[in-house]
């Protein structure tokens, strides 16, 4: 585990290093969950098996104990920051692909173009909150998904109380069992991931 100091507080990288690595993922976990989640685990597993070297990165608002995520732009100055405090050491020269869990997700979408990203792994993509009892539907946020211009997989459970994001120019949808939490059909979640790396052409 690595610590690293963003602009809004102490962030950490949990590193999975492989010994000779093709390119790096760097993927931020969801907003009620930290980077054991068993999506980020599996999908760790799935890249270290092809000798991607992985980072799973901690944001500060749990780092310090809160619950409650920081606004989009801290959060997406963190990731940037903590990219750009590994990219000289062990992920140096490497090719970069960003990704995450829901809100880690979107933190991904929105930073990949400035990091420079070659690719985006999206793993339950909140496309729309639940809306509540009584109240109108909250706006979408496939403008997120649709600002992305590099290849992009987005595993989605069929279920999954955010919605369904549909496919588009360079973004390939993976449907498996479940919810949000995509934890019914593990194995089907690693197979899709599997099967999109080779694509990158690494």
């Amino acid at each position: 585990m690595t610590e690293i100091e963003t602009p809004h507080g102490l962030a950490r990288a949990h590193l999975h290093e492989v010994a000779k690595p093709k390119a790096a993922l760097v993927m931020c976990h969801g907003a009620g969950v930290g980077v054991d989640s068993p999506d980020l685990a599996l999908a760790t597993e799935v890249a270290n098996g092809r000798d991607i070297s992985v980072a799973l990165t901690e944001m500060p608002y749990l780092v310090a104990g809160r619950k409650a995520p920081q606004p989009p732009k801290q959060l997406d100055l963190c990731f940037t920051t903590i990219i750009g405090e590994l990219q000289p050491g062990p992920l140096e020269g490497l090719p970069l692909i960003v990704g995450g869990r829901s809100m880690g997700a979107r933190v991904a979408c929105r930073t990949a173009g400035e990091l420079d990203a070659i690719a985006v792994l999206c793993l339950a993509f909140p496309v729309r909150p639940p809306a509540r009892k009584g109240s109108p539907p909250k706006p979408d946020r496939m403008d997120e998904l649709d600002a992305v211009k590099v290849p992009t997989l987005v595993v989605q459970g069929e279920k999954d109380q955010f919605g369904q994001p549909t496919a588009g120019p360079n973004r390939t949808i993976a449907r498996v069992a479940g919810n949000h939490g995509l934890k019914a059909d593990l194995p089907a979640v690693g197979e899709a991931i599997a099967a999109w790396l080779p694509g990158l052409g690494l």
